[in-house]
Parts: C-alpha cells; sequence; structure tokens
C-alpha cells in the first residue's frame, strides 16, 4: 500500500488533471470500437470547458489523491447542477495504483459532498469500450439504467 494525500477544492484545481485526463482519452480512444475520431480529436481544454459548463448554476468538485505528497496519482471530478443531478464527471487512477482503495476514496468523497449538496439523483457515464468499470460503480449503487446510440459523422 502506499501513503496517499486527498486534497480537494473547486474548479480552480481542474488544470492539474490535465495530465491524467491525457492517459484516461488515451485509454478511451485504444477501447473504444465506434468513436475513435472522437477521443483522437477530443482536446483537455474541450472536456475542461464541458464540465464547467455543466456545472454553471450549480457547483464543482475536484479530489486529487497524491503520492508522497508529490505525485497525482488520481482525481475525480463531480458536479451538481441546478437541477440537483450529481454527475461523476470523470474519474481516473493510475494503472499502476489501482486496487489499493483510491478510486474507492474518491469516490466516497465525492458521493459525501453531493449528498450534502442536496443531489436528488447522481449519474455517471461510461464510454463504450470501458464497461469493465460496470463492477466498480456497482458497489456505489451506480447501474446501466439506458443505452444512448449516437450517430457516426
Amino acid at each position: 500500500m502506499i501513503d496517499v494525500k486527498y486534497v480537494f477544492g473547486s474548479a480552480t484545481l481542474i488544470d492539474k488533471i490535465a495530465p491524467l485526463w491525457e492517459l484516461l482519452n488515451k485509454q478511451h480512444l485504444s477501447s473504444s470500437p465506434y468513436f475513435k475520431d472522437y477521443y483522437n480529436n477530443l482536446t483537455f481544454k474541450d472536456r475542461q470547458r464541458a464540465i464547467l459548463l455543466r456545472a454553471v448554476g450549480g457547483d464543482i468538485r475536484i479530489d486529487l489523491a497524491f503520492a508522497k505528497g508529490e505525485q497525482l496519482i488520481g482525481y475525480c471530478v463531480t458536479s451538481i447542477d441546478k437541477q440537483f443531478t450529481g454527475e461523476i464527471d470523470s474519474l481516473f487512477v493510475i494503472p499502476e495504483c489501482r486496487g489499493q482503495g483510491i478510486g474507492t476514496t474518491l469516490m466516497e468523497k465525492a458521493l459525501e459532498w453531493l449528498k450534502s449538496k442536496g443531489s436528488k439523483k447522481n449519474i455517471v457515464s461510461v464510454a463504450v469500450g470501458n464497461e469493465k468499470t460496470y463492477v466498480f460503480y456497482e458497489q456505489f449503487g451506480f447501474y446501466p439504467r439506458r443505452t444512448l446510440l449516437e450517430q457516426k459523422k
């Protein structure tokens, strides 16, 4: 087990997640059976803009996990909109640190925050090709409810 320090804050921390978000995007790129072009062209600034826009009229929280207080090894971006729908917008732990409870701790902190904000429902989107994460999210009561199909352009 590694020693992990957790830090949380507002949207002002979002730039700190960029290197890990890039790894997550590469993971989605490699596992996506249909939308490789989307992930290949998606930039961190695009994703950042979408997350911040979703939280307009609501709130956003960013949790960061550091090893030895210095190396960023995981993050969770959580938002709540003005209709009180909470969303786990992005969650990632570097592969070599998985299985140590870091993702679980990040989720617990995110869900506790959403509860304190009065969320009426909580959602998380999982990219096609990343279904293996269902087992992780099921621990927290998240299950597939519907499938959204998107036309490829």
